[in-house]
């Protein structure tokens, strides 16, 4: 019996370079990898806010896995879903960590996200030519907050329950269609079993899409290049780095310290992560003393309480979300980082301040004297934008811009 003649390693070689040259003139995936990410020009002075974009992909990863997951042991009823959340804690294998795991996700995937948002608002990434990027950047912004609201409802504990109602009944005050709108979210006069299914659906389809508009946000980002924090365009070759190694690198320490604090949020501190009142099932006949959302929602909802009129609330609470799109239109000035721009940076540091201040309301609401200071914070929410923003360039103190990214310090 004659034995088939041993191949040659050149032959073998040039055998496997065939099938990935012939992959590549159908499917050019290892040229654009290459192109797009090791050999990616990134401007050379990048520090640590420019990983946070990294963090988050890799954070959305874990929670559409667990979530997942998850949803395999998840019943969507309103007499099954507290039930389904207890046996995933005590009954599944492992049903406890996946759970703890998914709740830390979403907890430091908001604050990276906001974290993220304020970087673009220091550093001026919203302007000419990364519209898009900063366009495409909220509108994940929206449907993740969108996910992580349906999310939050799926437990159907206390808190959840009546956080859908209180928002649902906000969208009632909408005038001529809130009724029908809010009727059709609900499913019914209430809460039911509805309700509860048309959340899960949201929530489990918007992950998908939330995958496929990062992909959107990364193209345009990969267009036009990443912004720095001089906020000058690299004009020569040794004033960019190439992604892979040396951002590669820089992220990879960035997400290890993320991944610590999710496994310290998850393991050891879990009461942080939700309200206790979610701890038990929902009661319609009983209304909790304080019905509060969860840490990244207060200051929106917080707007709502200051209002007491429900549809300005909504308005204005919704419109401090929407009124970012067009920021990069309100912001006249020719210099883009806030590291040369004193006055405004001044101006940034109080808006974080009344961010705070408008969740700490949120979470309060109940206190009389907040509710003033609250209105004060919301009028200069909205000053900020539309008043503070697009006359800073006439006011502002004049700074000289560095030539070249390689300089230490711009001149004064």
């Amino acid at each position: 019996m004659t034995q088939a003649p041993k191949l040659h390693p050149d032959q073998v070689s040039s055998k496997k370079q065939t099938i990935s040259e012939w992959i590549e003139k159908r499917f050019p995936i290892f040229s654009t990898f290459q192109r797009e990410y090791t050999q990616f020009p990134m401007p050379c002075n990048l520090n640590i806010w420019w990983a946070f974009g990294a963090v988050l992909c890799v954070v959305l990863l874990l929670m559409l896995a667990t979530g997942i997951f998850l949803a395999l042991s998840y019943t969507p009823s309103a007499d099954g879903a507290f039930a389904s959340i207890e046996m995933i804690e005590r009954r599944v294998a492992s049903g406890w960590l996946l759970r703890s795991l998914h709740m830390a996700g979403s907890n430091l995937f908001l604050a990276f996200l906001y974290l993220h948002i304020f970087r673009g608002l220091y550093y001026g990434s919203y302007k000419s030519p990364r519209e898009l990027v900063w366009l495409s950047g909220l509108v994940l912004m929206l449907m993740v907050m969108m996910t992580a609201f349906a999310g939050y409802i799926l437990p159907w504990g206390q808190m959840s329950y009546w956080a859908a109602n209180v928002v649902i009944q906000a969208i009632s005050s909408i005038p001529l269609i809130g009724e029908g709108l809010a009727h059709w979210l609900m499913g019914g006069s209430s809460p039911n079993d509805l309700t509860l299914h048309r959340y899960f659906v949201l929530h489990f389809a918007m992950a998908f899409l939330i995958i496929g508009v990062v992909l959107i946000h990364v193209i345009c980002l990969h267009v036009v290049k990443s912004n720095n924090p001089k906020g000058i365009e690299p004009k020569t070759k040794e004033e960019t780095l190439s992604f892979f190694p040396y951002y590669v690198a820089k992220d990879g320490v960035v997400i290890v310290g993320a991944i610590i604090l999710l496994v310290l949020l998850a393991f050891f501190f879990p009461d942080l992560l939700t309200n206790n009142e979610n701890y038990t099932p929902a009661n319609p006949l009983e209304t909790p003393a304080s019905i509060a959302p969860e840490w990244y929602f207060l200051p929106f909802y917080g707007i709502l309480q200051i209002i007491p009129f429900k549809f300005l609330g909504l308005l204005l609470s919704v419109g401090s979300l929407l009124i970012l799109f067009v920021v990069p239109w309100l912001d006249r000035s020719p210099i883009k980082s806030a590291n040369y721009r004193p006055l405004y940076r001044i101006a940034l540091l109080v808006l974080f301040i009344v961010f705070v201040i408008l969740g700490i309301v949120g979470k309060y609401h109940t206190h009389t004297g907040l509710i003033w200071l609250g209105r004060l914070a919301l009028l200069y929410y909205y000053a900020h934008f539309l008043v503070i923003l697009p006359l800073s360039a006439r006011f502002e103190l004049k700074r000289m811009l560095p030539t070249s990214l390689l300089e230490e310090k711009g001149h004064q």
